[in-house]
């Protein structure tokens, strides 16, 4: 049978006007460049179409494919921080950009497994096949969808419990000078925490930390139901970045399936010291203590992935550890920390002296979010706590050298009755977990009260 000319036309017309309108759809294809320079960890190309952001490959000639990711440009040139080693690097070589390098791989595979910032194995178990695909970056939320804090969450430490109380969707600081227990208070709590999921990015820390971490701190239970991205202090600044992007990531998936995740990130100050490291490598002015000020903005936008979803998915509590350099409260880092966070713990290298573990300072630290999830009865006993623990510190001198007469003041002189069982309240070993209930009713029986 015979087609009519008419319709064969008609027929191939719309044939093509398909192939038209896919082509139209395809991405461009990339426009790569020229390697012109290299100063410090910062590479200069010329020609390259890709925005900040992008990821290119450099192609050496002499060896694998180097992997950068465009950090700056200034007029038709672009900068470039690598992602890994530089070795083979010349003047001339080839840059070409990547499609779809900002997703990074999800799925339920992970749980188990230990990986780097590049989502690449560390754990000899063999490659990572994830379906699911999440945003690196992530996708602003409209903070009218986040559902409320309503809900407590058992930590498992009896300080925290009672006196410092969590949110399910809270964001904790942890601030700490170095060696006053802050990795053994971060175990307690990844082991005894109620959370479907563990996300652990251990960021910029010494690579022997973490293996103990994983061997001594979660253990073989614990790690069955645990992610950990690994990004010590010898990877470069851009892969200390991406070890917290992509932690926030995994854990961002785990919620949007309805599950409570627990995101530990070790620690923040060194996710900003690497953001530090690549503002003054491509020219931008330093501010505040030689931090840069997209320091400043890159730490509110990856706080701010945490937390509650929508009213129908899961939520990510997060603790943050914010190190504080010679133990100093008002550290840059440290001040921008506590006006992003929902809270912090602030761990005292005078109290860790005597001999009380965990450090925890209840004077200096706080919860904002507690008043709004506890019972009246037991917010006045935290309050009752601290207002004890403050007038005995306040006199503590006259107290120790005998210049306090007892009877001068009946306030002081519940503070001195109270202080042995204060201090043993607070203190807790580490094989000991203390459940919410009991945190609170040990908390009420302190002051004689019944919960």
């Amino acid at each position: 049978m015979s087609v009519p000319a008419a319709g064969l036309s008609r027929h191939w017309s719309a044939q093509l006007a398909r192939s038209l309108r896919a082509v139209q759809q395809l991405p461009p294809p990339p426009v790569e460049g020229r390697l012109t320079r290299m100063v410090g960890l910062t590479l200069e190309a010329q020609g390259v179409q890709a925005a900040v952001g992008d990821r290119c490959e450099v192609l050496t000639g002499v060896g694998p494919a180097i992997d950068a990711e465009v950090v700056g440009f200034s007029g038709d040139r672009i900068y470039l921080m690598p992602t890994g080693e530089m070795h083979g690097l010349r003047p001339g070589a080839r840059v070409v950009p990547r499609l779809g390098a900002g997703d990074v791989p999800v799925g339920p595979e992970l749980l188990g497994r230990v990986i780097d910032g590049a989502g690449q194995p560390l754990d000899g178990k063999g490659p990572l096949s994830c379906e699911g695909r999440s945003r690196l970056m992530g996708v602003p939320m409209n903070p009218l969808s986040r559902a409320p804090i309503t809900r407590t969450l058992d930590v498992g430490v009896r300080a925290i419990n009672a006196m410092l109380t969590v949110g399910r969707g809270q964001r904790i600081g942890l601030f700490a000078g170095s060696g006053v227990g802050k990795s053994v208070l971060l175990g307690m709590m990844a082991r005894y925490t109620e959370a479907d999921v563990i996300v652990v990015g251990l960021i910029g820390e010494r690579g022997r930390e973490v293996k103990e971490f994983i061997e001594r701190i979660l253990g073989t239970q614990g790690l069955k139901r645990s992610v950990v991205v690994a990004s010590p202090a010898d990877n470069t600044p851009l892969m200390r970045l991406h070890g917290a992007w992509r932690a926030t990531a995994i854990a961002e998936y785990f919620r949007d399936q309805g599950l409570n995740v627990l995101l530990i990130m070790d620690s923040l100050t060194r996710f900003a010291q690497a953001q530090r490291e690549i503002g003054l490598a491509i020219g931008e002015a330093p501010a505040t203590k030689g931090y840069p000020p997209s320091v400043f903005a890159r730490l509110p936008s990856l706080v701010e992935r945490a937390g509650n979803g929508a009213s129908d998915s899961g939520s990510i509590t997060a603790f943050y550890t914010v190190l504080t350099e010679g133990d100093d409260q008002n550290d840059p880092i440290a001040d921008a920390a506590r006006a992003i966070l929902d809270g912090h713990i602030v761990l005292s290298r005078r109290i860790a002296e005597t001999g009380q573990y965990p450090a925890i300072d209840v004077e200096a630290s706080i919860s904002r979010v507690m008043h709004d999830i506890v019972p009246d009865p037991q917010f006045d006993a935290a309050r009752r706590l601290k207002q004890s623990l403050s007038l005995y510190q306040q006199n503590r001198d006259l107290i120790a050298i005998g210049a306090y007469q007892r009877g001068s003041d009946p306030r002081i002189d519940a503070a001195i009755a109270q202080w042995p069982h204060v201090t043993r309240f607070l203190q807790q070993a580490i094989p000991e977990r203390v459940s919410m209930a009991d945190s609170v009713a040990q908390l009420g029986a302190l002051f004689g009260e019944a919960e």
